[in-house]
């Protein structure tokens, strides 16, 4: 049987990965310190990295293809194809950001007042030339982890990830710069996109994750209006484009089915019914594939 091998976060961004592939349709089951998870997906052969490594894996060809974030693709320089963008995180749908931070009672207020000093970072790279670019000259060192405890008595700043800035001011600092914006991409390999396979497997595994983003808020909503109510129910209801209508054995009934995002149903579901809607059904969507 031939093999797609894939490359998934191990980490933070572990589990809100393994979830958007469940409403992508493939099943994933890990063990604690299991790297190489089942998946419901024969042709698929997963193995688990940190999303820092998975660049390099996949340029190499060590891997088909894999998840990562694109502040490691660009703080490894690694040539790969991103085939698309997936807009999540650990923790919500929303890009994450690499800032500098320093402690919140400190005199420093714009990264010019860092020429001279001291930062501690995981991207190491990608901070250097950010501030050579700026033609700031700052000692950029490695970082292995609780960076925010490390100002000031360590460093004199930091460039940490954040998504919401609460880890931050828990630990008195403050953001005075923005270095990168980042979100996650499925990346490919150049070669193994020439396999004509391998490039239809990646291709549609890109089609099903980014449906199962386009879903996340979206619900669907079925119905039946009398024909009578029908321009009065088709002014409440929003859609993705119409619409869907349908006609009933009764010749003055129509089914209405419609896509919308879950916030606008409890104002939308009361107007429905006040309008003559009946039988109507809220259900969940796991994928909205265009």
């Amino acid at each position: 049987m031939k093999k797609l091998k894939l490359g998934l976060p191990k980490g933070s961004l572990q589990q809100s990965t393994f979830e958007l592939f469940k409403k992508a349709g493939f099943k994933i089951y890990s063990e604690e310190r299991q790297y190489k998870p089942y998946c419901d997906d024969e042709e698929l052969e997963i193995i688990l990295f940190r999303a820092q490594e998975i660049p390099k894996y996949v340029q190499t060809g060590r891997l088909d293809c894999g998840i990562t974030g694109y502040d490691w693709i660009l703080e490894t320089k690694s040539k790969v194809k991103q085939i698309c963008e997936l807009v999540y995180s650990k923790s919500g749908f929303r890009p994450v950001r690499w800032v500098v931070a320093v402690p919140e009672d400190s005199k420093i207020t714009n990264i010019r007042q860092l020429n001279g000093k001291r930062i501690a970072t995981e991207l190491v790279n990608y901070v250097k030339k950010y501030f050579k670019q700026k033609n700031i000259s700052v000692e950029v060192e490695f970082s292995w982890g609780a960076t925010e405890v490390k100002v000031p008595d360590m460093v004199d700043a930091i460039v940490e990830l954040t998504e919401t800035g609460t880890s931050l001011k828990a630990n008195k600092l403050k953001i005075i710069d923005e270095v990168l914006v980042s979100t996650t991409r499925f990346i490919a390999n150049f070669v193994s996109l020439k396999d004509p396979w391998k490039k239809e497997k990646i291709q549609n595994i890109a089609m099903l994750l980014k449906g199962a983003l386009e879903a996340e808020g979206m619900v669907g909503l079925k119905m039946n209006v009398a024909k009578k109510n029908l321009p009065k129910i088709e002014k409440i209801l929003p859609s993705l484009k119409n619409p869907t209508i349908s006609n009933l054995s009764n010749p003055d009934w129509v089914a209405i089915e419609v896509v919308l995002k879950e916030s606008e149903v409890k104002k939308i579901i009361p107007l429905l019914k006040k309008n003559g809607a009946q039988g109507i059904i809220e259900y969940p969507l796991n994928k909205v594939v265009y």
